[in-house]
């Protein structure tokens, strides 16, 4: 239960709404954000104008909602970033982000949210993809790179979900105060990473979305193979910086098993023929392996010294913001 609750106001909510060149649909979406939510005593709406070219900071305006404008594109990565940052500087109880291009359904926040009001969540994420009936119409190529996305976060942080992509989110003020991001491309995937490491509670919930949208082109999915590259290293970096000794042993052990085969190879030979030509190549290329076998190794015991370094500094940091913002909401109640 959030400290407004605790005073009998109700949550405070941030609604944040990120857009590039939206002026099609961005008052049609803050005009339909409800103002009146069961457990919420306070919504604000904010839209991030990522470098908009067209009418979309205006339109916003207009609508009703607050506008932060960057000068440049940055991307959607940097835009969340800001968003929570902003979120934690105003007293945000619960942050909820919904995409400007119209996509999802703002009378579907009720829904989020409750999870996350009712201590029964961290992050709630809409997904398209857990309840068949609700699966959206979109391009199979997109629908398979979703999977494929949603495969690579289950390899890698052994969880299972079925849409890590979405962009229609809640977040809790833990959430908001514990989430350190650093992609700029997208935040989606990599925030999911984040929290499973950190022990935070993901819930899906299924909600109707719009698969393709009715105005323009995905700005972050434009491109399905560059999306799927620059996706893949952020979640890779996101990895790597959590469980890099899993990596490296891994990595460690493809070498060293190379290694024994080939000086395995070399060794039966010798065994054979008392002699070690004519493959005394096989020598080389498996001194090479082990060298780098171990190397690899010892890397990945040096990483993982260094990021239980970063997870103390995130402590840290984790303990700063929740002072700063503890400070924030007792200025605001004096």
């Amino acid at each position: 239960m959030t400290d407004n609750e605790d005073n009998g106001q109700g949550a405070y909510l941030l609604a944040v709404v990120p857009c590039l060149n939206e002026e099609k649909t961005i008052g049609s979406v803050v005009a339909s954000i409800p103002r009146e939510i069961e457990g919420i005593g306070r919504v604000e709406i904010l839209v991030i104008d990522d470098g908009s070219t067209d009418a979309t900071a205006r339109l916003a305006r207009e609508a009703g909602a607050e506008v932060v404008s960057h000068a440049s594109n940055l991307g959607l990565g940097v835009a969340f970033r800001n968003a929570v940052g902003i979120a934690i500087a105003k007293g945000a109880d619960i942050m909820v982000h919904i995409d400007g291009d119209g996509q999802f359904d703002p009378a579907d926040i009720p829904t989020l949210i409750e999870p996350v009001v009712n201590n029964r969540a961290d992050m709630v994420t809409a997904s398209r993809f857990l309840q068949k009936d609700l699966v959206p119409t979109m391009p199979l190529v997109k629908r398979w790179g979703n999977s494929g996305v949603a495969f690579i976060v289950r390899l890698l942080s052994g969880k299972r979900f079925h849409d890590v992509s979405c962009g229609f989110r809640v977040f809790s003020r833990e959430t908001l105060l514990r989430m350190n991001l650093f992609g700029s491309f997208t935040y989606t995937q990599e925030s999911f990473l984040d929290l499973i490491f950190k022990g935070l509670t993901i819930l899906e919930v299924p909600v109707k979305v719009r698969g393709v949208r009715e105005f323009g082109k995905s700005r972050v999915a434009s491109s399905i193979p560059r999306y799927a590259v620059r996706s893949l290293k952020i979640m890779l970096r996101a990895f790597v910086s959590y469980r890099p000794f899993r990596l490296f042993f891994w990595i460690a052990v493809s070498c060293l098993t190379i290694a024994f085969g080939f000086l395995g190879f070399l060794g039966m030979h010798y065994l054979e023929t008392g002699a070690f030509s004519p493959h005394i190549w096989a020598g080389f290329v498996g001194g090479s392996f082990g060298f780098l076998g171990f190397s690899t190794l010892i890397i990945g015991i040096l990483s993982d010294m260094l990021v239980r370094i970063r997870l103390n500094q995130e402590t840290i940091l984790y303990h700063l913001k929740r002072s700063g913002f503890e400070g924030q909401k007792n200025n605001a109640a004096k």
